[in-house]
Order: structure tokens, then sequence, then C-alpha cells
């Protein structure tokens, strides 16, 4: 039989932390109590014991003289309060992630917010949280007792919610959605430590791959209760303190074994389990019994086998994995994507990998998965380029006000928005639905994130420098808006960013650059300036044959008539706008044949008139326009 033993089994930090202060409190001569026991581990609280460690249920139990140790889990406010007041010396080794969540308790109060904790209401590391705050607060132990709370006592507080730090991952990301729901007004901190999340991943993960799962820890251990729910929904799990709980019939027919321990669980207690395990278990089989163990085909949930489709309905497959059971993949076990057809998918006769989710012995039935058994292998391959740091693709399918969401290979990565795009105002949210290319940066249990914009970096970097190399005045580029200012905007021409100026966008005066482009136009333009010391680009956007002056130039001679609107008037005359961009003068004795003492006696901004040309200074962009002249000519 093989023995697998989780990476991550024992001690973990805070735990560590705790017990180390206190040996070396002992070690030193002093006379130590600690506030209940300070793990939950009977052996290892023991031992502490045997070296003058006393356990004191009450400050009020502590003998004086003595040096108080506050466990991991942490205290209220109030007992702080009272050794201060007894003039009692304490050690603090509540864990630090337990000090974030009662930091947060405190935070709740003095916003006046409701403080709400997933965990178990009767567990001391709860108690404490509690005890820093003297707001509203609930403990819920799962989303059924969350769903039955009927919301705090007014309405318009605003709740902060947070969870023990070795709540089971899973039930705090059901709780977690809920709330998104059902509270908008809910600020949600994911306060399970980091230990716990790869600690129970890793527990799921090797429950899908052994025939038995032992957890090595006290059975008032909370996190070691944890990974027997993780465990056991794969399958069969069984908890002991000692090696002395082990039972030799529990591995009669066990091929393989997994083993995890607890937070609280020392390393010496790991060691006579694993080596008690191995000795009992082949002293009990006979050679008879191995011999058809190792023989006989066994099928278990997290096997990976191989399954010929047999046949095809609407909403599930039946496959042949040689075993006596049925094998069945039910549609949204084949692909995420909720509008296929299977029939579009597999043919009957195609072999498929797949892994097994349930064994239904009773039934004759096994449910399989294609889709976990990819994501699988997904996360192995994420898992090694988040080491090697290689790119991977992948599709941006959702957002968030946090970021971004990319599947890879199956796997759902985070990209944070401030990893997403190259710049603060940039639009993230457009990103959902490209394909696009990432580096993992951490991938840790579930918590699996990557950046967009180190690659994107990269390629830009490469981009500017072929750019640099070749720019030149008067060269035309295709770029992209990435931004506007009241002053310009802001051109994406090949990892570079280049300014086309307020002036530069169009021939007619704009108040605002958003008047002629957007960001995410795509649009042609010019070089008009270079500054290589600073790397600093000015682009035109205008066209030359948009000249609205060379149109006059070349369409219209001197002589021409117009109809045009009236845009300002003077004390020695009127501006007539003749094409945009273009305002050409009525001198005041050009407007009657009359004496005109007031421009404004006769005209008005917004009036059309119709005026003559009659002279353009194309140097100092002047044009001098008649209306009398028009006059005159139908008087003739």
């Amino acid at each position: 039989m093989e023995i697998r033993v989780a990476k991550t089994a024992g001690f973990c930090f805070g735990v560590k932390r705790a017990v180390d202060l206190t040996y070396g409190l002992l070690n030193e001569g002093c006379k130590v109590a600690t506030l209940g026991p300070l793990i939950h581990n009977p052996q290892a609280v023991e031992d502490m014991q045997k070296k003058g460690a006393l356990v004191a249920d009450a400050i009020a139990d502590v003998p004086a003289g003595y040096e108080v140790v506050i466990r991991s889990h942490g205290v209220p406010r109030t007992v702080y309060d009272e050794l201060d007041a007894r003039g009692i010396t304490y050690h603090d080794a509540t864990c630090p992630f337990v000090q974030k969540i009662q930091r947060i308790a405190a935070e709740a109060e003095k916003a006046g917010a409701v403080l709400l904790v997933a965990g178990d209401k009767t567990h001391p590391e709860v108690q404490g949280i509690v005890g820093h705050t003297r707001g509203e607060v609930f403990v819920f132990a799962d989303l059924a007792e969350l769903k039955a709370w009927k919301g705090p006592s007014d309405p318009q507080k605003p709740l902060f919610a947070v969870a023990q730090t070795t709540f089971q991952v899973t039930k705090w990301q059901e709780s977690s959605e809920f709330l998104k729901k059902a509270y908008t007004n809910a600020r949600i901190f994911d306060t399970i430590c980091n230990a716990t999340w790869a600690r129970q991943q890793e527990a799921e993960d090797l429950s899908q791959k052994c025939d038995i799962i032992v957890v090595i820890g006290g059975h008032h251990s909370s996190n070691t209760q944890k990974l027997v729910q993780v465990a056991a929904k794969h399958t069969r799990a069984v908890t002991v303190e000692t090696a002395s709980e082990l039972r030799p019939e529990w591995f009669a027919d066990v091929k393989v074994a997994g083993v995890t321990a607890g937070a609280s669980t020392p390393s010496s207690i790991i060691e006579e389990v694993l080596n008690s395990m191995s000795a009992e278990i082949n002293d009990s089989m006979s050679f008879e019994e191995m011999l058809n163990a190792s023989e006989e085909k066994r099928v278990h949930a997290g096997s990976i086998v191989k399954g010929i489709v047999t046949s095809i309905s609407a909403n599930e497959i039946q496959v042949d994995i040689g075993a006596k059971q049925t094998g069945f993949v039910k549609l949204s076990e084949l692909t995420d994507d909720s509008s296929a057809k299977v029939e579009d998918l597999v043919k009957v006769g195609d072999e498929l990998d797949l892994i097994v989710e349930k064994v239904m012995d009773q039934d004759g039935v096994i449910q399989l998965s294609r889709k976990k058994l990819a994501s699988r292998k997904g996360m192995e391959e994420i898992a090694k380029a988040a080491e090697s740091g290689e790119v991977v693709e992948g599709d941006v399918t959702e957002f968030n006000k946090g970021g971004v969401v990319v599947n890879v290979k199956g796997v759902k990565v985070f990209v944070p928005r401030s990893q997403a795009t190259m710049r603060r105002d940039e639009d993230y949210t457009a990103l959902v639905g490209q394909h696009v290319q990432l580096v993992v940066t951490e991938c840790s249990g579930r918590k699996i994130v990557g950046s967009i914009n180190k690659v994107t970096a990269e390629q830009n970097k490469a981009k500017r420098e072929e750019f640099w190399a070749n720019v030149e005045v008067g060269k035309t580029y295709t770029g992209v808006v990435k931004s506007l200012t009241s002053y310009g905007a802001f051109v994406d021409i090949g990892g570079v960013d280049g300014l086309c100026h307020i002036s530069e966008l169009s021939w007619n005066r704009i108040k605002h650059p958003s008047e002629v482009v957007s960001v995410g136009d795509t649009i042609e333009v010019y070089v008009k300036d270079i500054d290589t010391e600073n790397h600093k680009v000015s682009l035109g956007y205008k066209k030359a044959e948009d000249n609205p002056w060379e149109q006059l130039k070349n369409n219209y001679p001197i002589g021409s008539t117009f109809h045009a609107p009236v845009v300002s008037l003077t004390k020695f005359g009127a501006f007539v706008r003749i094409l945009p961009g273009v305002d050409g003068l009525v001198h005041i004795s050009e407007i009657s044949n009359d004496r005109v003492e007031k421009v404004s006696d006769v005209l008005k901004v917004g009036d059309m008139v119709d005026v003559k040309l009659l002279d353009v200074d194309f140097d100092k962009k002047r044009i001098s326009l008649s209306m009398k002249a028009l006059l005159n000519d139908d008087a003739e």
C-alpha cells in the first residue's frame, strides 16, 4: 500500500509561534500560565504541563508570580484590560491573522456597522473576535443560518463580514456570494488564513487520489474537523489524535492512503502515526489479500479513467470505463457553454479522458466529468507557469470592481484591476470577451492571481524600441485613442503614447477633444514633432486637404457669394462664417446702402445673411465681405 503525506501537515505559523514562545519562557525558568489550552492538541498541552506550564481557565486562576501567555486564538478586549488592572505580565501569541480580524471588528464598531462572523460561536477565536466590538454582532455557522438571519436592527447600517481563520473555504464562498446579492452595503473581508486555504485545498486534492484519508489532530480542533469534512466529500476520511487510535481494518482494501494533519498537531505525533500505519497494515494483511488488492481494478472518487461513449441523450452521455458500474457524464460536466448541444461535442465511439466524481455502488452508477479533469490538468500547467514565469493565454469572462477573471485552460485566474490595463484611467471592463496573454503571479490553493499588463509592458518595450529606431517627422501611424484630457488626446501608436493637441484635432474651434474622437477609436495620425531626449511625440490628426482656407483658395474666387450666419458683432462690423472655421468681416460701411450708426440695430448673432467675397489675405487670414455689394448688384 502506498502512503501519501500532505506537504502542509502539522503546525501552522501561528501555532508554531505560540508553542515556541511558551517553550522559550519555560526554558528560561519563567512560571508560565496559558489562558486555556495553548493549542487543541491534548498531547502537546500535556508535554508543556510536564515542563511546568499551568493551564488557567480565567485570569483569577493565575497564581501570583506567573506570566500569562495569550494563545494564538486570541482573547476579547476585556481580558487585556483585566491583565493590566492586576499588573500581570503577559505575552501575546495571538495569531497575526486573528489580530487582523480583531482590528476589523474594532473598525466595525467605529463605523457603526453590524459585524457578521462566519464560524463556531463556541470557539475561543470567535469569542475573542466578538469581544473586540461593542456593536451589533451575528455569528453564523453556515449559509442556512445566514439566510435565516432577519438582518440588522437598522436596515441602513453597513455590514462588515469576516470568517474564522479556520472556517471551511467552500462554506465561506457560498456565504460571500449570498451576502453580495442580499446586502449591497456589505463589506466582505477574506480572513481565512493562507495556511488554512492551502491545507484544505491539499486535503481536497489528496482525497481524490486516495482510498482513505487519515487526518491527525485533536478531536476538538476546529481546523482538523474542517479537513475531515473536506476530504470526506471525495473518499473515506477518519481522524485520530495518536497512533494508538489507528485500526488495521480501515486499510484492508486500500491501495493508496493519504495522511494530513491539523494546524495544532506536532510533527512527532505525525511521524508516530506514519510509522504505525506502515507496520500494522503490513502485519494485518495476508499474502492472498494483498495479491487480490493489487489485482482488483478499483474505481473511486478522483480516479482518472478512459471512457468510450456508448450512447447520447439531450442532457448527458453514457460511457463504458471497463468497470461493473455504468458511467454517465452530464452536459454541464462536458462544457461550460450552456448553449452547446451534446451531439456537437461528442459522438458514439469517441474515447474521452474523464475523472470520477462519485461512485454509487447501490445504483450501479458512476458520475464522471471531463470538465473537472481539464481543469485539474490546467491547474497543473498553471502551477508550472507560475514557477517558470511562462506566458499563458485565456479569455476574459467577467469583471468585478476588483478586476477581471480570465479562463485559462479551464481554470479561473483573477487579474486585479491594477494589473489588467497599463493606465489607471483605462476602462478595464472592456477586456471582457477578449483573448489575452498573461503571467501567473500567485498560485496558492484556490487563490490564483495573474497580470496582463506585465506581458503588455514587455510587448510594448519591444514596440517602443522599434518605434524610436524608425520614427521621423511626417510619418503616418494607425493608432488607438487611449485617453482624453482638456488639452488633447493621447494615442497609442505602437507601444508609445503620442499627444494630439486639441488644436490638431480639428480645423474648427472645439471645446473638448470628445467632440472629435472617443476613447477606443482607431484613427490615422502623423508625426508633427519628436522629442527624442524625453521620448515625447506630438501628433497631428486634421488633414491638410480638409483645411478650409485651402478649400476657400481652390473653390471660391473673388466675387463668390455665400448665404451664411452672423457669428459675432463688433463696433466696426459683423463677422460671418462662410466656411467651417473661416470667418469674414462685413465692415459697417458694407452692411447697407443706408448709413448704419450701430451694427446691432441692423444685425444680431444667428442671422442668416447673403454676402459677397471682396478680398482675401491668405497670409494674415483676413477676409473682406459685403452685403451692400449684393444689394447694388440687384439694383443694377
